[in-house]
């Protein structure tokens, strides 16, 4: 055991200004021990060094004998440079590709500003810079693969910022124009010449050399004008990750999923009109203009209410059927770097205007590009407008673990046979369901569709809950 009053000693011998810390470094075979004072440097003050105490007893010996050195503040203090790594972007997430670099090493940085790019399977995401500072380092290239926790840069926090653009020395001295030299004095006329001289005798104009004969035209030879006429070029790219995990997704949902479509046409003019009718006023009071797709969207959450099953998944590692009972409808929105799908979290409590400013929302985030993983995280049920491109008609592919998705299509004038027997133009809609026939039966799917397609057709349905 130390003596405690050489450890009493020792800690008013350390403790002015600084915490102290004590420990035993070593116990030597004398029966003496080396206690250790140490006393960090604290952080605003980096003139101070620090210094370390040596107290060693002997036995019962009372005497005590110290030295002490120091050492620089550059040994002590922790360097200001800091690794930042690749953050977690999404559970199911593990790496992700460096596709833009902005800054180049040495480049200084503000808090918040974008240090590097990361494309991922579902979205890009910006790396920014935690705190002002340099770019010391960059641990990688664009196109490289970084796995999720590795180092991606290292920031030097203490740099100094660069002065701004047009500090500096007094003004640059204005070119002095030189003065432009007096025009020279025009010689005085010569004297004129006692006599002009004879003109000489001017040649006779020569003859033009006479027109070249065209060569005869000469037989073309057809089989070297259809191996040469023209070149036929090509051109690869690299198939960013967002494409590959598209591609890889609609494989295995093909793979997967017992897929069937069915089919179901809706008269879309009721709705038109009544949005005719209140679109200004719709607009006027939730600042969002009244679409399709809220409609669209209500109509469904009611059918997947109806039709529990179109609203279910299979299990396939516990071999059961999972029953939702909230409904979290996805939406397909084309951005500039493929398909994605945002989703409307429990559309059961939502309003047509709550639809329509969360698509719009989700349509602006897209192009931007700033979607995140939490928007497109889930989903019951998946809604695909091919319409807005002029589809006419097609058969979706599901959006696994889902299993179903709604396509809808243009809305064409098409000749139709109202109730009375009389042939009139209508706005007609064609509607499409792929579900999975391992879970959801052909009666089930058409229940849903045909309860979708009543909806659409006569609005007032949603209202009255029917």
């Amino acid at each position: 055991m130390l003596s405690l009053s050489i450890l009493r000693a020792a800690a008013r011998n350390g403790s002015r200004r600084y915490s102290t810390q004590w420990k035993t470094s070593s116990i030597l075979p004398s029966s003496s021990a080396v206690v250790t004072s140490s006393m960090p440097l604290q952080q605003n003050d980096r003139n101070s060094t620090t210094s370390q105490s040596y107290y060693q007893y002997n036995g019962n010996n009372s005497s005590s004998s110290s030295r002490s050195y120091t050492t620089t503040k550059s040994s002590i203090l922790q360097m200001p440079i800091k690794t930042i790594d690749v953050p977690t972007m999404g559970d199911s997430i593990t790496e992700g590709t460096i596709v833009d670099i902005p800054v180049a090493p040495g480049d200084y940085v503000n808090v918040d500003d974008v240090v590097i790019v990361l494309e991922t399977d579902k979205v890009s995401v910006d790396i920014r810079a935690p705190e002002d500072g340099a770019v010391v380092e960059i641990h990688g290239e664009v196109d490289d693969v970084v796995e999720v926790g590795s180092a991606l840069y290292r920031l030097d926090t203490d740099a100094e910022a660069p002065a701004g653009a047009g500090g500096g020395g007094g003004e640059a001295p204005t070119a002095v124009e030189a003065p432009t030299p007096a025009a020279a004095a025009a010689p005085e006329p010569v004297a004129a010449a006692p006599a002009a001289a004879p003109a000489a005798p001017v040649a006779p104009p020569t003859p033009p050399p006479p027109a070249a004969t065209p060569p005869p035209p000469s037989t073309l030879d057809v089989e070297s004008i259809t191996t040469t006429l023209g070149t036929r070029p090509e051109r690869r790219s690299k198939m960013s990750r967002m494409r590959q995990r598209v591609a890889s997704r609609l494989k295995e949902s093909q793979n997967t999923a017992a897929m069937l479509t069915t089919f179901q046409e809706v008269d879309m003019g009721n709705f038109m009109e009544m949005r005719v009718r209140h679109k200004d006023e719709f607009e006027k009071k939730h600042g969002v203009k009244l679409g399709f797709m809220s409609v669209f969207v209500k109509a469904c959450t009611s059918a997947l209410q109806e039709v529990p099953a179109i609203n279910a998944y299979i299990d396939d590692e516990a071999k059961e059927i999972v029953y939702r009972d909230y409904c979290d409808v996805s939406v397909a929105v084309a951005s500039p770097n493929g398909l994605v799908v945002p989703v409307l979290r429990n559309t059961e409590y939502m309003s047509f205007a709550d639809v329509e400013r969360t698509i719009a929302l989700f349509g602006k985030k897209a192009r931007e590009g700033s979607l995140s993983l939490d928007d497109m995280t889930g989903g019951t049920f998946t809604i695909s407008n091919g319409g807005v491109f002029g589809s006419l008609m097609g058969t979706p592919i599901i959006n696994q673990p889902q299993s179903a998705i709604l396509g809808m299509h243009a809305t064409k004038m098409r000749a139709v046979v109202d109730e009375k027997g009389n042939v009139v133009a209508r706005p007609m809609m064609y509607l499409a369901l792929t579900y999975d026939h391992r879970l959801i039966d052909g009666r089930e799917g058409v229940t849903f569709l045909k309860s979708v397609a009543d909806k659409i057709t006569d609005p007032s349905r949603l209202v009255f809950d029917i």
